[in-house]
């Protein structure tokens, strides 16, 4: 039986771009010897699993993405749509997949933003024990045209990291994403809590190097960032991230006290 519930299913053209381009950079893609990624939670329409193979296949030709919905109505209408390297199952959290293979990735995205929060290690569990060794669940929420975007990296050890990714321009203060983090952590963003602490460290910084906005907005954001580093923040990833963008933080530093 399939483990979940039937979500609203809204989705769009493009919405998924941010972390299509933040997944086809992670190693485990080009290394995994089964390029096997699930879009799990797809939604009423096929686009974002095509979209998906579009440009994951860019670094790995042979990538293989399966959408994966609950609703049995949604698969059919998405099977008309199939492609070779894309194809469409019914299931929920359990992720069936075909031969009993394992998935390299599994993105879940604006799925558990729909359920309760103690909900969320459950069904990151279930997830994660149908990935291959060194395999990452990706779990976020953005809003719907994409702009705004944040996502939580989780492997069989546990989550790893959180990203923030943004549209720049016009960016009035990234606390925005606020509306739009993971489940685990939208509900955090009080005093006391760690993301908070995140939330207004980036609106601060943002402010005090608004006079980088004569250059550009990708240059305020660099200063932001780097900023955030002189505070002691946990940072991976490099400049070229940055330029896109995003910031990605250690899961340790924003987790629920």
């Amino acid at each position: 039986m399939a483990e979940g519930r039937i979500t609203r299913g809204t989705t769009g053209t493009n919405r998924l771009r941010r972390v299509d381009r933040w997944m086809s950079s992670l190693p485990v893609l080009r290394q995994a010897k089964d390029p096997l990624v699930v879009d799990l939670g797809y939604g009423a329409s096929a686009a974002t699993p095509l979209e998906l193979r579009h440009r994951l296949a860019r670094v790995r030709p042979d990538v293989e993405v399966v959408g994966i919905e609950i609703d049995p109505e949604r698969v059919r209408l998405a099977s008309l749509m199939a492609v070779p390297g894309v194809s469409f199952r019914q299931g929920g959290f359990e992720t069936p997949l075909p031969g009993g293979r394992s998935a390299t990735i599994i993105r879940a995205f604006n799925v558990l933003r729909q359920y309760d929060e103690h909900e969320v290690a459950d069904a990151w569990h279930r997830m994660v024990s149908r990935l291959q060794p060194g395999g990452v669940l990706v779990e976020g929420t953005c809003n719907e045209i994409g702009r705004i975007s944040s996502w939580a990296a989780i492997t069989k050890d546990g989550p790893q990291t959180l990203t923030i990714s943004l549209r720049l321009a016009q960016l009035e203060k990234p606390s925005i994403v606020a509306e739009r983090l993971p489940k685990a952590l939208i509900h955090r963003n009080v005093p006391g809590e760690r993301i908070h602490d995140l939330m207004n460290a980036l609106d601060w910084h943002w402010q005090i190097n608004v006079g980088l906005s004569v250059y550009s907005p990708v240059q305020r954001w660099l200063a932001t960032i780097q900023g955030l580093r002189g505070d002691g923040w946990p940072i991976t990833g490099g400049r070229s991230r940055g330029k896109l963008g995003e910031v990605t933080v250690a899961w340790d530093s924003v987790a629920p006290r």
